[in-house]
């Protein structure tokens, strides 16, 4: 059955199209898409539409649906229908003009590169569109009244529940659901955590090399950063003093690669026993490692000194909005009242079907098939640069969605410049430096293999090859 409709010249005498595929049923439709083309002016005042047994022919609907649209615009107003002269556009309808300036269009947009090779985002063609929506309408279909309304600022219950169980299996966190606290992602848990009004102040630890947009966010809420300086175990923990709290990426340290050795790991957890610290664990992508099992979450070591954060942005979607916090019980009351007393974040339907997600055990599903996905796109990118560029060394391909190319000394900003004028979108390593810190990592790129569809990736790879400097 036909779903749209483009007039012949000879029937309106301009071309038009007619989508009746909307919602609320093919009536309602036809009606929106013709009252729309009125405004618009694509029918023009006077245009005569061709008979309604003619249209619902052309459109395969019933013909009662055609004449009562044309009916309900006659009423409104839009169209005016005479005997012997049929049904016009009325002559007093004008199209939507900007009262008082000239009509501007849009600008128009700007194109993006052809490849993104960027650090940070999961591959979007990929969203597990039919699961998820199950889940989405299983949830909604079982969900009581009361949860479409005002929301717990802290999550609904069945998402914290079904949080608690997953991430005792998938990452060793130890909690239960009164310690979880809903959030719209890591971002949001920084503004909660140190923001105004924050339960932590400053000064905070920071790794040397990370996210220039956390570091701002801090910055912008009054809190000094202090750097850590990186090697081949992580984050150097030793130089903590008096820092209030210490922001690591210890499953895969973010960008370089590679978790915090064991011995840092307790190191860390004792300075926050001693001094009464805390320390925040962003496990960004602690569920994608690849040639071993993934590292445990730090907050196993000490629930009360550990807040253990998560999200959804790289394992489905950053469109989602959803992230958790599992806290130690000591903060768990001022952090859910610095979020507030309803929640204005996170839809409650998302969570809600998230919970399903997760309890039906699709996520998982979701997660196993990516994590072949990627480590198959890992896979490649070493092949490619081994036959094409096998001066470029490779590091932290163990686990997470990048990998980082270590450059001959003083190419990293021509390189980046030079992808950019071929329309590959790449992050040179320099840009994840602290300003602050002591020591530089060298001349690298973070080559974000998650990002492409599988259909563009060949000729991503092709384009990072093309652009790598010589020896």
């Amino acid at each position: 059955m036909a779903s749209s409709w483009v007039n012949s010249a000879e029937r309106i005498g301009s071309d038009l199209h007619l989508d009746v595929s909307g919602p609320g049923g093919r009536r309602a439709a036809l009606t929106g898409a013709l009252r729309d083309a009125v405004r618009s002016g694509r029918l023009a005042p006077g245009t005569r539409l061709p008979p309604y047994r003619s249209l619902a022919a052309d459109l395969g609907v019933a013909r009662n649906t055609v004449a009562d649209a044309y009916g309900e615009l006659v009423a409104e107003g839009w169209l005016t229908a005479r005997q012997g002269s049929g049904t016009r556009v009325a002559d007093r309808t004008e199209p939507l003009r900007h009262a008082g300036r000239p009509a501007v269009s849009d600008p128009p947009r700007a194109r993006g590169p052809r490849y993104d090779l960027r650090p940070g985002a999961p591959d979007a063609s990929s969203f597990p569109r039919a699961a998820w929506l199950a889940s989405y309408r299983r949830a909604l279909h079982s969900a009581p009244s009361e949860a479409l309304g005002p929301g717990d600022p802290a999550g609904r219950r069945e998402l914290r529940e079904a949080l608690t169980e997953f991430l005792a299996r998938a990452r060793g966190v130890r909690t239960e659901p009164d310690r979880i606290v809903v959030c719209a992602g890591f971002a949001h848990a920084l503004r909660l955590l140190f923001g105004a009004g924050g339960v932590l102040r400053g000064p905070v630890g920071v790794e040397s090399y990370g996210l220039a947009f956390h570091r701002d966010l801090l910055a912008d809420a009054g809190v000094r950063t202090v750097p850590l300086p990186l090697d081949e175990h992580g984050a150097r923990v030793d130089p903590l003093g008096r820092e209030r709290a210490v922001l690591l990426t210890p499953a895969h340290q973010f960008p370089t690669g590679g978790p915090l050795h064991p011995e840092r790991r307790a190191a860390v957890v004792d300075w926050a026993r001693a001094r009464g610290s805390i320390v925040v664990e962003d496990d960004y992508d602690g569920e994608f490692r690849y040639d071993r099992r993934p590292v445990g979450a730090l907050q196993g070591l000490d629930p009360e000194r550990v807040v253990y954060v998560g999200s959804v942005s790289k394992s489905l979607s950053p469109a989602l909005r959803l992230g958790w916090m599992v806290l130690p019980d000591h903060l768990v009351d001022a952090v859910r009242a610095v979020k507030g007393e309803r929640e204005t974040w996170s839809g409650v339907p998302d969570q809600l079907g998230l919970a399903d997600f997760v309890g039906s055990g699709a996520y998982d599903r979701h997660v196993r098939r990516m994590r072949q996905r990627y480590r198959g796109r890992r896979d490649r990118l070493v092949a490619a640069l081994a036959e094409r560029a096998p001066h470029i060394r490779v590091s932290g391909v163990a686990a997470g969605l990048h990998a980082v190319l270590r450059l001959p000394p003083g190419t990293e900003r021509a390189t980046v410049e030079a992808a950019s004028a071929r329309g590959v979108a790449l992050e040179g390593l320099a840009a994840f430096r602290h300003p602050a810190a002591q020591g530089a990592q060298g001349d690298g790129l973070v080559v974000g293999y998650g990002t492409p569809s599988e259909h563009a990736y060949e000729g991503a790879l092709q384009a990072l090859c093309g652009v790598l400097p010589a020896q």
